[in-house]
């Protein structure tokens, strides 16, 4: 089964540890809402877990999840979305190319919706001929969001996702989280407003002066000798 494990984690930007440790466990079916002043580590946890960040402590445990290759998966990265601030979409081609890339590039065993039922769920109808950068900029939001749904992973890392959204597409997004969680897959979101997850398990990250991890220590002439048996 499906099953994310944090154990005393820490993460941060070079040497400086923004956050952590910090413990957490999720299984299937199950979200995480990360919440906390500016500057105290939320994004950089979630880039953390997303694998586009190494850990500065501990270690973050996968199980029960399948890689592209049908090999068990190791890390979130193999098997999760992770939507940004920025859309991660390009302005100068249509909708519809933009999440034929990300079908490809994401794509597991399951299939995912066809370009236009995706974005009729977020919606959107209509708009998949459609330049990303001719929409305004809930739009462009509610365009990049239909990639959950075009390339089905079991987890999603989501940092402030309803930014730019109004009101009825926030409810509408909450919609297809719950959807998500009761298929099984695992949802983790830093946000500062509300995203209607009333089960969500929380997580509040107070900001903390910057630590700075120990300078790593020279080897000494034996150790430098054993390293380099290892080249």
């Amino acid at each position: 089964m499906l099953r994310i494990a944090a154990e005393a984690l820490s993460v941060g930007r070079g040497r400086t540890v923004a956050a952590g440790p910090l413990d957490f466990t999720l299984g299937a079916g199950e979200s995480l809402v990360v919440t906390g002043p500016n500057g105290a580590g939320k994004s950089t946890l979630l880039r953390t877990l997303a694998g586009l960040l190494h850990p500065l402590g501990g270690r973050v445990l996968l199980e029960g999840a399948l890689a592209a290759d049908g090999e068990n998966a190791r890390s979130i990265a193999e098997v999760a979305h992770y939507v940004g601030h920025r859309n991660a979409m390009k302005p100068g081609i249509s909708v519809g190319r933009n999440l034929d890339f990300w079908r490809r590039t994401l794509r597991l065993a399951a299939d995912g919706l066809t370009n236009s039922d995706a974005l009729k769920a977020v919606g959107l109808p209509d708009l998949t001929a459609l330049p990303f950068g001719y929409l305004s900029a809930g739009q462009q939001r509610r365009a990049s969001l239909a990639r959950l749904l075009v390339a089905p992973r079991d987890v999603w890392v989501l940092d402030e996702p309803t930014a730019a959204l109004d009101a009825d597409s926030q409810l509408l997004f909450g919609k297809l989280m719950e959807r998500h969680l009761a298929a099984g897959g695992i949802v983790i979101a830093a946000t500062h407003q509300p995203l209607g997850l009333e089960t969500a398990k929380r997580l509040n990250l107070a900001k903390a002066p910057d630590a700075k991890l120990p300078a790593p220590t020279a080897l000494d002439d034996d150790e430098l000798a054993e390293a380099e048996g290892w080249l």
